[in-house]
Order: C-alpha cells, then sequence, then structure tokens
C-alpha cells in the first residue's frame, strides 16, 4: 500500500470512528487531503475535489475537516492570514516559516531552536510538553539591507 493510500484509509478509520459513513465524496475528499503536500485550506480542498465531483458542497469538506482535526487526523493552524490551514498529524514535527507577502508556508526543523525551547522552559521550571513556532517574513531584495539593531 503507498503512503497516500495508508493515508486515506487513515483517515477513512478516522471517520468510521466519529460514526460517519464512507461517502464517494467523502473518499474524494480524503484523497485531496492525502496527495496534498502543501497547506490547504478548506476552500483549496473543495477547488480540488470539486474538479473531480461537481457535485460537491463546500459544507462536506468543512464538516469532513472538522471531524479529521477533533480524531487527531489532521492539525488546524490558523496563520496570521485568519485562514485555518490543514497539514497531516502524522508528519515528524517541524515549525512553519510564512511568506508575507506570497503567503506560502516553508515547512523546516532546527535541532538548535528545539534544544533552546527545551532549555527556557527548564530553565522556567517546566517540562516542554508541545509547542508551535511561525516565523513571519518576506524575501529580502538583492541590494536591501536589513534594520540594525
Amino acid at each position: 500500500m503507498t503512503g497516500i493510500a495508508q493515508r486515506v484509509a487513515g483517515f477513512e478509520g478516522q471517520l468510521k470512528d466519529a460514526g460517519l459513513r464512507m461517502t464517494q465524496q467523502r473518499r474524494l475528499i480524503l484523497r485531496v487531503l492525502a496527495e496534498a503536500d502543501d497547506h490547504p485550506d478548506a476552500k483549496g480542498i473543495f477547488t480540488r475535489a470539486f474538479a473531480l465531483d461537481p457535485t460537491l458542497s463546500l459544507s462536506t469538506v468543512y464538516r469532513t475537516m472538522k471531524v479529521l482535526e477533533t480524531q487527531g487526523a489532521i492539525e488546524r493552524h490558523a496563520f496570521e492570514d485568519g485562514v485555518s490551514r490543514y497539514e497531516h498529524a502524522d508528519q515528524e514535527h517541524h515549525d512553519h516559516l510564512i511568506d508575507i507577502e506570497s503567503g506560502e508556508v516553508i515547512e523546516f526543523s532546527s535541532d538548535a531552536i528545539e534544544e533552546l525551547q527545551r532549555r527556557i522552559a527548564a530553565e522556567l521550571g517546566y517540562e516542554l510538553v508541545r509547542h508551535r513556532l511561525e516565523l513571519y517574513g518576506r524575501k529580502k531584495r538583492p541590494g536591501v539591507r536589513g534594520k540594525k539593531g
């Protein structure tokens, strides 16, 4: 079974566990979501799925995403643009850099940042349980210098 097929099967199990029956439209939504390698919002998922099945409704997408989020199969991110974006919950931990001009979401990992966060929590008397890091920026333009502090 491929990674996408495994992810679809996992999503189907989550929906069944939540008491939803599996319809062709829900299977299509799950496939579109499983194939996504970006951070789509519900409208983006709808647009991709609607191209394959014009009988699909946006409300079906929203309901399906809400159940998958509640079941822990996907994570919802509300970046500064106010749009809820989704990603698979079965990924390794990572942080996000969001381009404030294009909206592009770039995933990255840094052992140094992870260690610093653990150390800060420990210094304050805490054990870090979970965290999210979002950085917002814009691409540097050639010849433009940043401000000096």
